[in-house]
């Protein structure tokens, strides 16, 4: 859909609540970033590490917070910047609307059913028993699987998988190339091979999440795996068989959480963490990127490091192993000095310096 607008910087403050510093009928035709933005665009100041950055912009306006100070008008003031950003991206580039329909070429059981406001693209497959809620939309090439149901407003994305049996809340956006309802990866060796069992369980994923692309999502041995209301979940993120994520969570890109594991709403799990099986991790705790969990982690902490400790621990250990090599060189010479002590008091028996030195 092409970009929405022109606006004057009159209607642009009004819609988003902002103060406005300048001509009011300035025409804005579009957003764009600081270092590109030009005299008919508008571009944003939300962190004060982009101060200089704006103060060069050629921009026709600046969206920035209430308090920025050494900015050249025309400037939108905004006590949630970040907050009337969006509003801003949202003016300008408005959600497509949903065409409803099944496109000619969509395979749909007889057992299916699609809601006369809903979507569904080219080559797409729906199972016996799939249902579309109102005004869902599945773009082309979308597998849905027997008796999967989608609610309302949600957007799957091409080449989305939902296997048997999975639940899609309200309002949720799933991304290319992602698989939910996949076999949870379960073996028991039996003394010759690894013999599967059956992931006969089901997955929910609540209203308002966002799943990104190539995520997989597996399906639970028994019970289901749970994703909570408004979490969102990065690129290529692998969440295991009976794990259970609460509301509100942040998975950043290449965790990987193992079976079973629950983590507490509000939590936040940085990129490439990766996290045992059985774990319980607490209400609003976070965890940095490259961290390793392998045990449970209270709630509202900071965590960082492999295995993970409380952030503070941490950084003294990152601290102590930068002057590792200093240190090391300075017990090899106590210990030559130990050595030369011994040999000038006569003492014998002693495993003290002698080969310690010459290492």
């Amino acid at each position: 859909m092409a970009p929405a607008g022109p606006y004057t910087l009159g209607e642009l403050a009004l819609a988003l609540g902002a103060t406005l510093e300048g001509d009011p009928w300035r025409v804005i035709a579009g957003v764009a970033p600081l270092e590109t933005a030009g005299s008919d665009q508008i571009s944003f100041l939300t962190h004060p590490k982009y101060r200089a950055t704006a103060r060069a912009s050629r921009a026709g306006a600046l969206l920035v917070p209430e308090d920025a100070v050494g900015l050249q008008g025309p400037l939108l003031r905004s006590r949630f910047p970040q907050r009337a950003l969006i509003s801003l991206l949202q003016l300008f580039h408005p959600a497509p609307e949903v065409t409803p329909g099944v496109h000619p070429s969509a395979l749909l059981s007889p057992a299916a059913r699609v809601h006369p406001e809903a979507s569904v693209g080219a080559f797409s497959v729906l199972e016996d028993g799939a249902l579309i809620g109102r005004r869902a939309r599945i773009s082309p090439f979308v597998y849905i699987g027997q008796g999967v149901e989608v609610g309302e407003e949600a957007i799957l994305y091409p080449h989305v998988i939902i296997r048997e049996g999975v639940r899609i809340g309200r309002r949720v956006i799933i991304h290319a190339g992602t698989v939910v309802g996949g076999d949870g990866f379960g073996y028991a060796f039996d003394g010759a091979v690894h013999q599967k069992i059956p992931q006969v369980g089901g997955v929910i994923i609540e209203d308002d999440v966002e799943v990104g692309a190539n995520v997989t999502i597996d399906r639970a041995t028994l019970g289901h795996t749970v994703v909570r209301r408004g979490t969102k979940v990065d690129n290529l993120v692998q969440i295991a068989h009976n794990v259970e994520i609460g509301e509100d969570v942040i998975v950043v890109a290449q965790v990987g959480i193992s079976g079973s594991t629950r983590v507490g709403n509000r939590a936040v799990l940085g990129g490439q963490v990766g996290l045992a099986d059985h774990l319980a991790v607490g209400e609003g705790a976070r965890v940095g990127p490259q961290s390793g969990v392998a045990h449970d982690l209270g709630a509202g902490q900071d965590y960082m490091g492999t295995p993970a400790r409380p952030a503070a621990e941490t950084r003294r250990i990152f601290a102590a192993l930068r002057r590792l090599p200093e240190l090391l060189k300075r017990v090899r010479f106590l210990e030559r000095r130990v050595g030369e002590l011994e040999r000038r008091l006569g003492l014998t028996g002693s495993s003290g310096g002698r080969d310690d030195a010459s290492a």
